[in-house]
């Protein structure tokens, strides 16, 4: 297993794509302030980048370890997954929205999987499972809390955390890297997910990132339907945050409603904040600010919080 020590200077470096898209005159002010906080986290956190998770068709599936450096005990947990589509994106252009979990106290595993260029669908839920039982079989190493483990991510991110939290082994997804861990977490937080994937394969939802997703497999819809979070729909899961613009353009709001009526029926316990106005990920920072004060109220209802001794604030 390869690693090695993600010192400030290399998450800088990581950070510089995403203060691009900035204006002009406000990237010198975010790029001190990141480097700031990156500063801090060095000082503050134990950094793990490049950990091979998984190996398959002849790619490296990586992960990335965030722990408090002053924890005591087993630490809760976020993994997290970021969007793009499932055919771009990478974890170090989700770094800066890993970082109010860092600063709540959380550890933090930031997850890379096949992309479609890569694999077609199911491989990126097939990873991202395989994720989840490396963090699982590899908790007592690392101070991972297996009983305070929580997946997020957005857009597509965040259908694969769905997928991920709510998968059962009948599903048959787990078969990439088979073991005897319980996989199981604790919670979901799930921005603006796509949550019915054979709703974007054709008619007014369609979107190319999904058609290239499932590419041109003969069983494309089949596969669509078993990727698909609202097929997993049950009273038995862990809790569910819904977090989407009711103005997205990219994925349909009503994705996000469909799945908030089906746990309601099911009577699986979650919350859906919509976001007026919102468009997809495009939020203010008041609204990013409503957001993850809804996450900290959703976390410390179902005792997910850090403990002050495990490096919570």
């Amino acid at each position: 297993m390869m690693r090695e020590r993600f010192h400030a200077r290399a998450l800088i470096l990581a950070l510089i794509p995403g203060l691009l898209f900035l204006p002009r005159a406000a990237r010198g002010q975010q790029t001190t302030a990141a480097a700031d906080s990156v500063a801090a986290l060095d000082r503050e956190y134990s950094i793990e980048t490049g950990i091979t998770y998984l190996t398959a068709n002849n790619w490296d599936a990586k992960l990335d370890i965030y722990r408090p450096a002053q924890a005591t005990g087993p630490v809760p947990t976020v993994i997290s997954i970021h969007g793009g589509g499932w055919v771009g994106g990478s974890k170090e252009r989700w770094v800066l929205r890993i970082m109010p979990y860092l600063e709540m106290g959380y550890a933090v595993v930031n997850v890379e999987y096949r992309l479609a260029r890569v694999s077609l669908a199911p491989a990126a839920v097939e990873d991202c499972r395989c994720a989840l039982r490396w963090v699982i079989g590899h908790a007592k190493q690392y101070n991972f809390d297996t009983n305070k483990l929580i997946v997020t991510g957005s857009s597509a991110g965040g259908h694969l955390a769905l997928m991920t939290g709510m998968l059962t082994p009948a599903a048959g997804l787990d078969r990439q890297c088979p073991g005897g861990e319980d996989l199981k977490v604790a919670a979901i937080i799930n921005w603006y997910g796509i949550t019915d994937v054979n709703d974007l394969l054709g008619g007014p939802n369609t979107r190319n990132f999904a058609v290239a997703w499932l590419g041109s497999q003969t069983n494309r819809d089949e596969i669509a339907r078993w990727v698909s979070p609202l097929a997993y729909v049950r009273k038995d899961l862990p809790p569910i945050l819904i977090i989407h613009g009711d103005a997205d353009p990219v994925v349909p709001y009503g994705q996000a409603v469909r799945l908030h009526e089906a746990l309601n029926k099911a009577g699986a316990a979650n919350q859906l904040l919509t976001v007026p106005g919102g468009k997809h990920g495009q939020f203010s920072r008041a609204e990013d600010m409503r957001a993850y004060a809804a996450i900290r109220e959703f976390l410390a209802k179902y005792n997910l919080k850090p403990s002050t001794a495990a490096g919570g604030r």
